[in-house]
């Protein structure tokens, strides 16, 4: 894993980035019993606990090593964790909030004990259900058992016995039995037992023969021909082990008697890290080759989560026109589509034969377009999930770019090969031209969202507008300086931006072809050094230069990525820097690091690259069986270190986020729309009881404004539900304008999670009869918040489309059946507001006095 962990709620379906960081990749996680604590270690051993409900970073600890095992004992009070032969046991630090003592501490780790004993590694460390015993489980091909406290009659015990490494250990729920896996497939069962014969396999010490030990009583197999246990996991409760294989299959047994309940191919390399959810019914398995993570029912045997992220790294990616999906491209040939909410992969699209090198959105409809190495242009029913049609060249060529017009009708492509621009029909899949006039290869093409003009950027040194919808196709070039890069056009098709190999970013008007601005980003867009440069980062020149290029849906500022771990957002108008982003501070990758360390340069080169996989203990680490030569797509037998870059950028059509692909996945970056407690403008009269007063009064006007001053989310959410469905128009003719943005932002976010569908759809009626002059004269501040509002309505209406479909024959039958109309009587509701109003217009004075002093709405 990376430096950033991610955590997934599978019964939700969601998923969710944690906001703190390691500076290497992650090797171990572990969390407490009560699933409020995260530890996670790096490859270097340094240690973060988090609270896992909040979301925070509590402490920050070093263990002065790499760390092998790490588990939490059932209480909670303990955790062990594994440095090559040393065990160490530490108490869990306190958490505010969740322990009797209030505050951090000063010193929250606190070592318990030291064991030592182990010859060799170890590789697994397990918890007895009491917490007062724990077993270890290394490659010395032995298992241990060990006590928290010293124990009376209790003396450390060797369980022996494995011819190879011991994968791991377990205590059965009566802690009288003992299971230990080991990695030629051998599970052997331990029994403490009062025999005086001492079995040849357990070894025991003199002084306590005839006293109680464990030995072996059943010797089990996997036999699973050549292929070796790579992980193994059981579940006490239900007596369940599952094993994961080099060759992609999982065994699961039950135990004691060793009886094989399912075998499951579920991947096409090893299987790496399996675990069971606490009452056995599901488990997960992870594949880090592949990318693969599972979650598996074996009673119903059905999937209950599978996801899998790109095999190689991502080429280009794609908002959808609602902003509900994003589409990724690899070089895998494959291409994935993502739902933004949850961040899980709904669709992949495996029909592309080689790398997928663009991919591009139609303005109207569900379709995807695709541009591929295997010299195909392939375009996709997002709604069906299938390709219905493919276009390609009459020559043999590897398509680079691809661009559509907003119409739908028309999609170009380019490629490295040739220097013309090829032009089919959708429609009919037939090759309608061919433009030339670029001398070198064409690296990126753009339509302009009006539909008339297609701008193609070339290696030549020029960028070239054509209008192909007209009757001559000849086209003046726009000359630069340095090969181009990347192309893209301004929202109302009045600019363009073009990033050159030199670093340059140039801003063109379309109407009078004319330079109209330019950045120099050279500086802003250096990035670190890599391990194997002679260079400073200050002078490499590789990471100078942009190249992928989004406009905001405003059209005021330019987000830039490059092939450094910068992301730069400028604006347009000034060309200043506003805002630089970080991809990344993983030590693990290369370009992450200002200046490199003297120590770690040796006569043999930088000790990152040195291949020390002769070294190892195991003879099939020591063995090579690649063949010679550079194998495409399998960085794992090739010694080299990923490097740290940016391949494609874009903003999402509300404007509040926008996503990178990267070397470490693909990266979405959100507007915090939180607005925090601001005391401007309040007395003490305003306040959480006197607004719920205001709400029992039927002063529903007053209480808004208060809630809204206070900005306490329960607290409007109360107000808002509360008001009577006959009161909203009146409230809301009434409600200074200030607060339309906030109450807009309020009503659509909350859409997603209210059950009341009535009331969100009155408010916003309401809002847009009663203000809609208004909204039109500023379009430009209610912007996000109109297409947050229809991404809400249509996610609604497919589900509601989807439940009346499926319950159709239900609604006939209950239509079919005889009503009785009972006559109720309807009571008046009063749609006057209360006459008490010097407190109301005071307030409502005061705030349209203020508008421009406003503080607590900084975006309108």
């Amino acid at each position: 894993m990376l430096g950033k962990y991610p955590s997934l709620t599978v019964s939700s379906n969601k998923s969710y980035t944690l906001p703190s960081f390691h500076r290497r990749n992650v090797s171990r996680i572990g969390l407490n019993p009560r699933g409020n604590l995260l530890l996670t270690v790096d490859e270097d051993g340094k240690a973060i606990l988090s609270n896992f409900d909040r979301r925070l970073a509590l402490y920050h600890f070093s263990f002065r090593g790499p760390i092998s095992a790490l588990a939490f004992s059932p209480s909670g009070h303990y955790f062990a964790i594994s440095i090559e032969r040393i065990i160490e046991v530490w108490r869990t630090p306190k958490v505010p909030g969740v322990s009797t003592e209030d505050g951090l501490e000063f010193s929250p780790f606190v070592r318990h004990r030291v064991y030592a004993g182990h010859h060799d590694a170890i590789r697994s460390l397990e918890w007895s259900r009491d917490s007062r015993f724990f077993l270890s489980a290394g490659k010395d091909l032995i298992a241990r058992v060990w006590s928290l406290d010293p124990e009376e009659i209790f003396s450390p015990t060797i369980l022996a016995g494995h011819k190879e490494s011991v994968l791991g250990a377990w205590f059965s729920n009566n802690q009288e039995t003992i299971f230990t896996v080991s990695q030629d497939g051998a599970v052997f069962t331990w029994k403490y037992t009062q025999n005086c014969i001492i079995n040849d396999d357990v070894k025991a010490d003199e002084e306590h023969e005839g006293l109680h030990h464990w030995r072996i009583t059943n010797r089990h197999y996997f036999m699973q021909s050549n292929a070796k246990v790579k992980c193994a996991a059981y579940n006490a409760g239900s007596n369940l082990i599952v094993a994961g294989f080099s060759n992609g299959l999982f065994g699961l047994y039950e135990m004691p008697e060793f009886n094989m309940i399912h075998t499951l191919s579920i991947s096409q390399s090893d299987i790496d890290f399996i675990t069971l959810n606490e009452s056995g019914e599901w488990i997960a398995f992870g594949a880090s080759k592949l990318g693969q993570l599972l979650v598996w029912e074996w009673q119903s045997e059905s999937y209950i989560m599978k996801q899998q992220g790109h095999f190689d790294s991502m080429t280009d990616l794609v908002y959808s026109p609602d902003g509900q999906r994003i589409i990724t491209t690899a070089d895998d040939g494959k291409i994935k589509v993502w739902d933004t909410s949850s961040g899980f992969c709904v669709v992949t699209f495996t029909e592309h034969s080689s790398s997928v090198t663009a991919c591009k959105f139609a303005q109207k409809g569900h379709v995807l377009f695709t541009s591929s190495l295997d010299g195909s242009i392939r375009a996709w029913d997002l709604v069906r999930y299938r390709n219905f049609r493919t276009f390609t060249a009459p020559s043999q060529l590897s398509f680079s770019s691809v661009a559509i017009d907003p119409s739908g009708e028309v999609v170009c492509a380019g490629s490295l090969d040739s220097f013309n621009i090829h032009i089919w029909s959708v429609q009919t899949g037939q090759l309608l031209d061919q433009l030339s006039g670029h001398e070198g290869p064409v690296a990126s093409l753009a339509f302009a969202p009006s539909g008339n003009i297609v701008a193609s950027g070339s290696w030549d040194h020029t960028v070239r507008l054509w209008s192909i919808f007209g009757r001559t196709q000849t086209s003046e070039p726009l000359q630069l300086q340095a090969d181009v890069l990347d192309i893209t056009f301004r929202p109302d098709s009045k600019q363009i931006a073009v990033s050159t190999l030199d670093g340059q970013l140039t801003f063109w008007s379309l109407s009078e072809v004319t330079q109209e601005a330019g950045v120099d980003g050279r500086r802003e867009v250096s990035g670190g050094r890599k391990i194997s440069d002679r260079r400073t980062a200050a002078n490499v020149a590789g990471t100078k230069s942009f190249t992928c290029l989004a406009y905001s849906a405003d059209g005021t500022c330019v987000l830039a990525g490059s092939n450094s771990k910068h992301i730069c957002l400028y604006d347009v108008h000034s060309g200043t820097l506003l805002k630089k982003f970080i991809i990344s501070v993983n030590l693990s990758l290369d370009g992450t690091q200002e200046f490199l360390n003297s120590r770690d340069l040796t006569e043999a080169g930088p000790t990152g690259m040195v291949d020390e996989q002769g070294d190892a203990s195991d003879l099939e680490d020591r063995l090579d069986c690649t063949l010679p030569g550079a194998t495409h797509g399998d960085a794992s037998i090739r010694f080299t270190r990923p490097s740290v870059c940016m391949t494609a950028v874009a903003f999402s059509p509300t404007d509040l986020a926008f996503c990178a692909a990267s070397t470490e996945g693909l990266l979405v970056y959100s507007v915090d729309n939180v607005h925090h407690f601001d005391p401007f403008d309040l007395d003490i009269s305003i306040t959480p009881s006197n607004t719920m007063n205001s709400v029992r009064e039927g002063d529903f006007l007053q209480a808004l404004v208060m809630a809204f001053r206070l900005n306490e989310q329960s607290l409007i959410r109360r107000v808002y539900e509360a008001t009577p469905i006959g009161c909203v128009a009146l409230v809301i003719k009434q409600l200074p304008t200030i607060y339309l943005a906030r109450l807009f932002r309020f009503i659509t976010q909350g859409m997603e999670v209210s059950p009341y569908l009535e009331l969100n759809l009155r408010w916003i009626e309401a809002l847009f009869s009663s203000h809609g002059l208004f909204l039109k004269y500023h379009i430009s501040s209610f912007t996000s918040e109109m297409r947050t509002a229809q991404k809400a309505l249509t996610k609604v209406q497919n589900e509601l489309a989807r439940m009346g479909s499926e319950n159709i024959y239900v609604l006939d039958f209950l239509l079919s059946q005889p009503t009785a109309i009972v006559g109720a009587s309807k009571k008046r509701v009063d749609m006057l507001m209360p006459t008490n109003g010097n407190r109301v217009e005071r307030i409502i004075r005061s705030d349209e006095a203020r508008v421009s002093e406003w503080i607590g709405l900084g975006d309108v």
